[in-house]
Parts: C-alpha cells; structure tokens; sequence
C-alpha cells in the first residue's frame, strides 16, 4: 500500500503548476483582504497629518478612500474573482487525482488555506497596523479601481435599482459616517476604554454640540437679570453698578421690556472721572454712555452665537422671542462655560455649586440647572427634548407645578421637590431607583 507522503510527493510533482497558480491567487486574495481592511480601518485624520509631512502614500489612501463604495466594490470584485479561480482550480486537481473524494479534499483544502492565509493573517496585520498597511496598498488599489472602474459602476447601478424595486432608496451624494458623528463616537469611545478623562471628554463633546444646541436653553432668564432704570438718579445708577458684580448692565426706561441700551462699567468709571464735584454728578446721563443693544433670535445655535460675538467684537446680547418680546440674555462667557465648564472670579462671591451629593446618596440639584449639565456631571441620560432645565422636566412630567415634598418616578428616577419659590422649583433631590 502506498503511504500518504508518497502520494502527496507523487501529486505536488504532477500538478505543481496549478498548485503555484493556486498559490500565486491565495496571495492576491490576502492582498485584497488586508487592503480592505487597511484603507476601511485607516483613521483619516492620521493619514491627512502624515499627508501634511509629505508622505505620497498617505495621500494616496486619502485619494483612493474618497469614494468608499467604488473602492469596496472594486477590492471585493477582485477578491471573489481570485477565491472563486482557485476554488474552481484545486476542485479539478483534486478531482482528476482522488476521483470523486477529491471534492470534498479541495473543500477542506481551500477553506482552511483561504481562512488562515487569505483572510485571518492579512487582516490581523492590517488592522493592528492601518496607516501604514493603507499607505503601502494605495498605489496598486488605486490601479486596480481605476481598471475595474466601469464594471464596478455598473455593478452599483444594478444594485441601486434593485434596492429601489423593493423600496429602498440610496443618496448617492449621503456619507455613510458624518463626521461629526465619527468625532463625537470615538470620544465616547475613548473614555468608556479609559483612555481619556471625563474633563476631556466633556470638553470636546461640549465643542461638538455647539451647533446642536439654541441661545434659548443656556441664556439668562429675563426674570433673573440686574437692569439699571434711566430714571433713577445717577448717585443711585453709580451705587448699583458698584454693587453689581457684573461689568454690563441693561438699561431700560418705563418699564424692563423697553431696552434702551447696555452700560458698560468701565465707561461709567471714565464718565465719572471726567465730571468734576457733586454739580458734575448731578449732570450726569447714563443714556450719553450707553452703547446700543444687540438683540439676537432665541432659536440661534450656539455655533452661530459663538461667531458672531467673534466678527462684532461682542460679550453681551439680549435674546428676544419670534415677537421681539425679551427672554432673556446670554453672553460669550456662558457659551464657553458650555465648552470648559463652570468660570467663575472673584466677584462671584454668591456662586454656589448647582449639584452635590447628600449623605444619603441623593443628588441636591438646583432647579435652574440645566439637564444636559447634569447628564454631563453625573453621565445619566435624562431626555431634553420637552425641557432645558431639571425643574422644567419636572414640571412638563407632572402637568403641574409642584409643591414642597412633593415626589415623582420617572425615566428611572426618583425626583423629589425641597424648595419652591412662587412659581418656581429652585431645589431638588434626586436619585437613580
């Protein structure tokens, strides 16, 4: 009887043409497999900094990787072509030498070849080593996307209409990743690994959502902003705006909706150096150092605020409703708290901390607070979609305006009512059930 080697020695003497041909398309399998993986898992922010250094490679896979579906179709177009070869060329190999077992041995044969060589070990290298994996692969990808260009256009046609006869459309021009989306996932990715700190990880989210967020869900209440009245005295005016720890002051006349204009602290100083005695005082205007309001739609981003404090050379606007009636104001400070965090000085002499832990467990919340700062601080998930501020959550859950003591369940939490002032909920305890 023959023994096993022999007949393996016998079989690779007579057939080692084909088995270089299968070898010789096992390795341009692992080469589409690991270019696949290369240029999908390559971060395209790493290659445009190595782009910036010069490297021709980076520019490439940047180029190549513009256009993901074309680049897919034409690597998987490739690598189904040469799979299928040497399926099909060891099949009749093995056939011609073992007879009819000989398929079920090529099946075997090919399917651990294909998994171990052709695609486990090119995409292991490739996705531990992307950049530069992408970076090698972008000049030949690129050929072969140019060469099978039209047979992979064709394909996608296809596709296309036959997605759309069963109801699904697709945007050709529609990313299949926004940016902002790829940006913001890695963070909160970062951060569940480890890898980034919650401070940082605030920060950059807090940057990200500018543009998400409106004027109207950070802006200072109308019913909490220090005005200055035209018609007080200007010993009155000066003594209030000393006390004040703010440096702008609203200035109304008749009554606080009509805002007549905005006084800075340092023009009333220099006003009041160039006056001479008491008889200089009581001449004294506040409207003659005024500056004019700057009113801006509650509905304005964050992001587009942001910019336009920047291009006016502006802190302080007043926010005003669809009929121009005041709501409130807002200013750059309280766009970058969004970013950094709380930003307080030496004359927040009254700033108190809008959360902190009792000795019970529970969360005091101050009711002004605004949900997303406390989803921020304490990484729970309460929805702002009917409200800004925790007590308005409350309220819009309950359909009424709570009384002291009151306690309500809801979105899995315990929310109970601790103090009240008029029409508004000022403090909370809070806390998961």
């Amino acid at each position: 009887m023959e023994s096993p080697i022999n007949a393996i020695v016998i079989f690779v003497s007579e057939y080692w043409p084909g088995l270089v041909a299968i070898f010789s398309l096992l390795v341009l399998s692992a080469f589409f497999s690991g270019s696949e993986t290369a240029l999908t898992a390559a971060s395209r922010g790493k290659l445009r900094a190595l782009a910036d250094k010069g490297s021709s490679g980076a520019v490439g896979a940047l180029k190549v990787t513009e256009d993901t579906e074309r680049l897919i179709g034409a690597i998987l177009l490739g690598n189904n072509l040469v799979n299928i070869l040497a399926a099909a060329l060891a099949t009749s190999m093995f056939t011609q030498a073992f007879g009819d077992r000989g398929v079920a041995l090529a099946t075997v044969f090919m399917t651990l070849l294909v998994l171990i060589y052709a695609e486990v070990l090119p995409k292991t290298y490739a996705i531990t080593n992307p950049e530069t994996a992408a970076r090698r692969v972008a000049p030949l990808i690129a050929m072969l996307v140019l060469v099978l260009s039209p047979i992979v256009t064709a394909i996608r046609w296809y596709v296309r209409l036959t997605l759309r006869a069963f109801g699904v459309k697709i945007d050709a021009k529609s990313s299949v990743l926004a940016t902002h989306d790829e940006i913001a996932g890695t963070i909160a990715l970062g951060h569940s690994e480890g890898s980034m700190q919650k401070d940082d990880r605030d920060r950059l989210l807090g940057a990200l959502d500018l543009k998400d967020r409106e004027v109207e869900e950070i802006m200072l209440h109308r019913s909490e902003i220090e005005m200055i009245d035209v018609n007080d005295t200007p010993e009155e005016i000066l003594a209030q705006c000393l006390r004040s720890s703010f440096t702008r002051l609203p200035i109304f006349q008749d009554h606080p909706e009509n805002i007549i204009g905005v006084v800075h602290a340092k023009d009333l100083l220099r006003a009041v150096h160039n006056l001479t005695g008491s008889a200089g005082i009581e001449d004294f205007r506040v409207k003659d150092v005024a500056i004019e309001p700057y009113f801006v739609p509650e509905t304005t981003s964050l992001d587009e605020q942001m910019r336009q404090f920047l291009r006016r050379r502006a802190h302080f606007a007043l926010v005003v409703d669809e009929y121009g009636a005041l709501q409130g104001l807002i200013t750059l400070e309280d766009i970058l708290e969004e970013i950094v965090g709380e930003i307080t000085d030496e004359h927040d002499t009254e700033f108190e901390t809008p959360i902190r832990l009792s000795e019970d467990g529970h969360c005091l919340v101050d009711g002004a607070m605004t949900i997303r700062d406390l989803n921020r601080q304490t990484d729970w998930s309460l929805p702002d979609e009917h409200a800004n501020t925790v007590a308005g959550l409350v309220i819009h859950e309950s359909q009424s305006i709570p009384t002291k003591g009151q306690v309500f369940s809801f979105y899995g939490f315990r929310f109970e009512v601790l103090e009240r002032s008029e029409n508004r909920v000022t403090r909370l305890k809070i806390r998961p059930l």
